[in-house]
């Protein structure tokens, strides 16, 4: 599947810490190549390049796992030690509950734990991470600690373990049709906390991995925790997944009945449930030329003519149409902005320090 893009929600979010720090974001921001303008407009997107370069000066800023995002700072390291600790368990039900009870050492630090059902297990954040709970950026601390842990046990057992349902205590964001891909799960706002659940029998998994493969992830983490999809497990994310493998053959992409019989399923069937998951067809294809767009811009040479062409427009004023209305700005702004930052090459997404503790999604 084509690599998703990421809202600038999410960048603002993740820069909560180092603004209220006094600290100055926009050379933060041109390390990243990520245009300081883009922060006004809540349609803008970055790649995953830019937002994991961002990620990675803001860690070598703050010296905080957790970004300045808590109110109190977890050193780094501190991840990582929790991870060693949970590897020598003998099934993951212990893992998590030795890896809860490590943060629970540290005064501030967030209080989780594991509870079972004869059905479920119910992994739950009961403080808030963020110092103003008011403000969606304030509450990314929290979302991230889940996304993080129902990884890094699909990790940590080699399976991807599906999440049956997520949870949040608060009401949704203004990007809330976003979530349901980011958990791979029904998604619920407003509940009386914040939690995720899986089906029990996971929890006697056995651990599969070594110290060799933890030190690769902790060298990759968390970056990589909080951004792969792998799930597949929606019916928008297998649709999503068919259009962006299309894409990198042929600039048509197949028609909804042609990926409904893919899929092996009718056209009306797929219709109804891209729809019970608020999504739509025409809205999946829009999402996958948009982030092929805004990957073609902020990180390759193409000219814009024949990006357009290649991503299916028949003209060039049709494909700066729509991607003002993705975007609010136009690809040769967004080209000139994102290519005027200080840290340019791939390799600056792949250099960090070897940690991993949440910015605790």
């Amino acid at each position: 599947m084509g690599k998703q893009t990421i809202s600038v929600h999410h960048v603002r979010a993740v820069l909560r810490g180092v603004e209220r720090a006094g600290v100055d974001t926009v050379p933060l921001l041109q390390a990243a190549q990520i245009p300081p303008l883009l922060l006004g407009d809540d349609r803008a997107r970055v790649t995953s390049v830019q937002f994991a370069r961002l990620f990675r000066a803001l860690y070598r800023t703050t010296q905080d796992e957790f970004l300045g995002l808590s109110a109190a700072p977890s050193r780094p390291g501190t991840f990582a030690m929790m991870c060693y600790a949970a590897l020598g368990c003998p099934d993951l039900g212990r893992a998590m509950e030795r890896g809860t009870a490590f943060y629970a050492l540290f005064d501030g630090g967030p209080d989780l734990s594991l509870t079972r059902t004869p059905t479920e297990a119910v992994f739950t954040v009961h403080n808030g991470l963020g110092s103003d709970e008011d403000r969606y950026e304030d509450r990314f601390l929290t979302e991230c600690m889940v996304i993080i842990w129902h990884r890094l046990c699909s990790w940590l057992t080699g399976s991807r373990i599906p999440l049956r349902w997520a949870e949040f205590g608060y009401p949704p964001p203004p990007h809330e049709a976003e979530y349901g891909s980011l958990f791979g799960c029904p998604v619920r706002f407003g509940a009386a906390r914040t939690a995720a659940g899986f089906d029990v029998r996971w929890l006697s998994a056995p651990l599969v991995r070594d110290e060799e493969s933890l030190d690769a992830l902790l060298h990759r983490a968390p970056f990589d925790l909080l951004t792969r999809r792998e799930y597949g497990a929606t019916v928008a994310e297998q649709v999503r997944r068919a259009l962006a493998q299309a894409l990198r053959t042929s600039p048509r992409l197949p028609s909804l009945p042609d990926t409904a019989a893919r899929l092996a399923v009718s056209p009306a069937t797929l219709r109804r449930r891209l729809d019970r998951e608020n999504t739509s067809f025409q809205q999946l294809k829009d999402a996958v030329r948009r982030d092929a767009a805004i990957a073609g811009l902020a990180e390759g040479r193409e000219p814009i003519a024949e990006l357009a062409a290649r991503l299916g427009f028949s003209e060039d004023t049709s494909f700066h149409r729509a991607f003002r209305r993705w975007t609010g700005t136009t690809p040769g702004a967004y080209r000139v902005a994102a290519g005027s930052g200080a840290g340019s090459g791939p390799s600056a997404a792949n250099t960090g320090p070897r940690t991993g503790t949440p910015p605790s999604q």
